[in-house]
């Protein structure tokens, strides 16, 4: 039997129309409860390899680059994995909304952690944003999906204007923190007031911590106007404890053969992260269950989009290596931090969502399937990594222009919206009953084993070499383009599975 959300949802006759007042009214607050999340989590992201592969002397921690690769791809990796016990716990013990509030404050606790200027609080700091996303991240999109009955036509559109906020905070964070760490104006009235310009870099951890501190301020006012997308059951008996431990050592062995997997001898495990998820949708297919098989779609949707995060998370890593050591970090004689690059992707989609929410809404149900979608994110992302040849071809006669990064980050964009709000919206109604925050822990998981992949790719990032360069960039368009072929012709395949038939 299908999930079906709870009544919160506005009758399917009101799905004229555009922005917020089309949509239920909750979706304004977990709009901008997500915009000040993401604003401390991109804000942090933009600064991190960059403050690791920093000299000491400049406030750094002076790491090797495949060091700082491999570092950020875990850390990246642990922030999304744990949404998988995160939405099991929401499930079955907290609830949605108070997994989103402890979550977050957690969050808030690592990023002052991190303002802290020592090699303990760094790395304490990572742990707890890592443990509280874990219990934010999954929930709030499953907040957003209790909004809407799974046949609503308005889903996709209002998961589109909620992945609008995620863009907003993010497209603000890099400029804030960007400025507050690489500026040398702030480092002359840092020095100016007295403080030690070397750890400007704090500061830029700390506006993300204030960030997510408003965020909680303002759910914890709203959320009682909010509904969570499953009651959570009052018995807790001695299946729910084994389910609970199995949960636990199922993340706690992943995330250890992940690591694992860096170890030289060991480096074969990454085929894992391919093979054991087909294993999983090939099983769900075969049998005759409803729920099983559209656990076998979820499969399909998990190994595309670990693909696709795999390319397109490297803008943490080797976009910004890139964009710091080959970029012109200037437009008409106006320099900036390098960071800023970051907030290209962010206002792409803020000015692209709009448009593609309306699309969806005037398509109705002519527009293409989830799979189809899917399959097109991934072409995009390709060109853009196509794009990037050329760039790093010139970029061995000296620093190239911005505009290449910014062409890179349009097509990205296009491949994103594709996708991301596409696929949380399609987890959300594929979900087999009492299942949401599980199936969206899962979804989130593709995100986590994609963000190693491109921290390990990153860290192969090398200046000095433009020729290493062109080969990597084409050899990762190549794959991703046929990831989208294969997507494209199991379309059919995956609409079945989505809806449990044989």
């Amino acid at each position: 039997m299908r999930h079906s959300f709870m009544s919160s949802a506005v009758p399917e006759q009101r799905s004229r129309g555009l922005g917020f007042a089309a949509h239920p009214p909750g979706l304004t607050t977990l709009y901008f409860t997500e915009l000040w999340e993401r604003f401390s989590y991109y804000g942090m992201r933009a600064l991190l390899v960059l403050f690791m592969i920093a000299p000491v002397e400049a406030g750094g921690l002076g790491f090797a680059t495949p060091n700082a690769g491999s570092i950020y791809g875990s850390y990246a990796m642990a922030v999304y994995l744990l949404a998988v016990p995160g939405g099991f716990i929401a499930d079955r013990m907290l609830g949605a909304k108070r997994s989103v509030l402890f979550g977050g404050f957690t969050i808030a606790a690592g990023h002052y952690a991190l303002a802290i200027p020592t090699l303990s609080t760094f790395y304490l700091g990572l742990i707890l944003i890592a443990l509280g996303t874990g219990l934010f991240k999954p929930n709030i999109s499953a907040l957003v999906g209790a909004l809407y009955s799974h046949d609503d036509l308005r889903r996709d559109s209002g998961f589109s204007l909620f992945y609008m906020g995620i863009n907003i905070g993010a497209f603000f964070a890099p400029i804030v923190t960007g400025f507050l760490a690489q500026s040398a104006t702030f480092k002359g009235w840092l020095s100016a007031a007295g403080f030690d310009p070397v750890n400007s870099w704090h500061w830029g951890f700390g506006a993300a911590g204030v960030g997510m501190t408003i965020s909680m301020l303002l759910f914890a006012r709203k959320m009682r106007e909010l509904n969570n997308p499953d009651p959570v059951p009052e018995a807790q008996g001695p299946i729910f404890k084994r389910q609970t431990l199995y949960i636990i050592l199922a993340t706690a062995g992943l995330l250890a053969l992940a690591l694992l997997s860096d170890v030289s001898g060991f480096r074969w495990l990454r085929w894992l992260f391919i093979i054991v998820p087909l294993v999983a949708v090939l099983y769900g297919a075969s049998r005759p269950s409803p729920d099983a098989r559209r656990l076998a779609a979820v499969g399909i949707f998990f190994i595309a989009a670990m693909i696709f995060w795999a390319i397109f998370e490297q803008a943490a890593t080797t976009l910004a290596l890139f964009a710091d050591q080959l970029t012109r970090n200037d437009v008409a004689g106006f320099s900036f931090p390098s960071a800023w690059f970051q907030s290209a992707n962010p206002i792409f989609v803020i000015l692209l969502t709009p448009l593609i929410a309306a699309l969806w809404l005037k398509l109705g149900a002519q527009q293409p399937s989830a799979p189809a979608k899917f399959g097109l994110a991934l072409v995009f992302l390709a060109c853009g990594f196509l794009l990037m040849i050329p760039a790093a071809n010139y970029a061995a006669e000296g620093r190239v222009s911005p505009f290449w990064l910014i062409g890179l980050y349009f097509l990205f964009t296009v491949g994103e919206l594709l996708l991301s709000p596409v696929g949380l919206s399609t987890m959300t109604r594929i979900a087999p009953a009492r299942m949401t925050g599980l199936v969206l822990g899962v979804w989130f998981l593709a995100a986590a084993l994609g963000n190693k992949l491109a921290g390990d790719i990153g860290g192969a990032f090398t200046a000095s070499d433009p020729d290493t360069l062109v080969l990597s960039f084409l050899a990762q368009a190549g794959i991703v383009a046929a990831a989208a072929a294969l997507m494209f012709a199991l379309v059919p395949v995956v609409k079945r599975l989505s809806e449990g038939d044989n």
